[in-house]
């Protein structure tokens, strides 16, 4: 019950380490190249396909108009950017894979760039398996680095991981969303033995919660480092209430494609301000 209630302060909390004078900056050109980094959920995984990554669907970089994503939100902005939406997220990554995507995105020359890391971190088949949140700044830090060495001129957008607390509350009296979690063995830090109410299994699941919350709370520190040229989402992906209508009937754990639209929207209104130069 407390970590629930210590959500919106998080949120918060996310907002003043994240934003701050980056958010109150002048609007910012629309870019030409853009690259998606991250795991399954940017991959669009089981978004349109049976187990496969579903890159139209992206909230991102998709090019489907169901989702609406950032890509068609730029198109539709003036942005010459067509046909030069970069797809680099891979089903499964962790902050460990991010540096590698991040040498992708240079080598595409883009000049924007979103990234959605860390879900994969906190889901493992036990707690002790959960990256540190020191490893995981850590990672960001240098991948961001890279980053602004070889795009100096490009703008990075980095989304909050959604609440998997929050999947747990909606999905754990669905039948068929047990089953999935169970057979699939899928996110068992927070998602294992998910009809429970022991103690052990209830302060199991407020760890990973404050797990994801502390890499929340990190990469958007690691985003105000780089100054204006980087914004967060302000805890917005973190603190929307997801339903089970969000996500995939084929796992109960990705976003579908209404899930993917929720994310495109609920991101790109809380990050750059662009405007056609021309």
């Amino acid at each position: 019950m407390i970590a629930r209630r210590l959500g919106p302060l998080m949120a918060a909390v996310v907002v003043l380490a994240g934003s701050g004078a980056a958010q109150a900056a002048a609007p910012e050109p629309v870019p030409e190249v853009m690259a998606a980094l991250g795991d399954s959920i940017s991959s669009g995984f089981n978004s349109c396909g049976w187990y496969v990554s579903c890159p139209s669907r992206s909230w991102s970089a998709g090019d489907h108009a169901s989702v609406n994503s950032h890509y068609l939100r730029l198109l539709r902005l003036g942005s010459p950017i067509e046909g030069h939406n970069r797809a680099f997220a891979v089903p499964g990554a962790t902050s460990a894979d991010l540096l590698g995507q991040v040498r992708q995105a240079v080598g595409a020359k883009a000049d924007y760039v979103t990234i959605l890391i860390g879900a994969q971190d906190a889901c493992k088949l036990e707690e002790r398996q959960m990256t540190p949140v020191g490893v995981y700044r850590r990672r960001l830090d240098q991948a961001l680095s890279e980053l602004r060495a070889g795009l100096p001129q490009a703008r990075v957008f980095v989304s909050s991981i959604p609440d998997l607390h929050r999947l747990w509350q909606v999905g754990k009296g669905n039948a068929l969303a047990r089953t999935f979690w169970t057979v699939g063995r899928i996110c068992q830090t927070m998602l294992a033995r998910p009809s429970s109410v022991k103690p052990a299994d209830r302060q199991r699941r407020a760890r990973v919660r404050e797990r994801v919350m502390a890499y929340n709370r990190e990469a958007a520190r690691a985003c105000a480092a780089l100054g204006t040229s980087c914004r967060t989402d302000a805890g917005a992906v973190f603190a929307y209430p997801f339903t089970l209508e969000h996500v995939s009937r084929w796992d109960y754990f990705h976003p579908n494609e209404a899930g993917q639209r929720v994310l495109a929207e609920r991101t790109f209104r809380n990050g750059f301000d662009w405007v056609d130069p021309r």
